[in-house]
């Protein structure tokens, strides 16, 4: 039986052209994908506001807090945060946090502030530098 498999699998091989000589098939065009990088930016905010929101500020006293986006294999590092209330008295954190993405490193500036609701809203997340 493993003989005939062998002599199969050589018939079935000496049809296949694994190396064309001579013919480049220039109709196939690529391109960089923006509609991934955006999804996982979003995803990324997402993830990076809930830790934010999350902590409990005066028990970690200042540590940095680490975070990770599995979705997309980013993570990263909240350096600061603090804790104030807006002009229409909403409880809001500015932070500052590092993201280590396929796109490289970069460090961001972002301020999340909760809602009537009690949901937190991610209202700036800007690159800097």
């Amino acid at each position: 039986m493993a003989a005939v498999s062998v002599v199969l699998l050589c018939g079935c091989t000496s049809t296949l052209d694994l190396f064309p000589t001579g013919k480049v098939d220039t109709a196939v065009k690529t391109s960089s994908v923006g509609g991934a990088q955006g999804k996982d930016r979003v995803s990324d905010e997402t993830t990076i506001r809930n830790a934010v929101s999350s902590v409990d500020i005066q028990r970690n006293a200042g540590n940095p807090i680490p975070w990770a986006n599995s979705a997309s294999g980013s993570a990263g590092v909240i350096s600061r945060i603090a804790e104030q209330r807006d002009e229409a008295g909403r409880l809001c954190r500015d932070f500052v946090t590092t993201r280590h993405s396929y796109q490289g490193i970069a460090n961001f500036r972002g301020r999340t502030c909760a809602g009537g609701d009690g949901e937190w809203m991610l209202l700036s997340f800007d690159r800097q530098g």
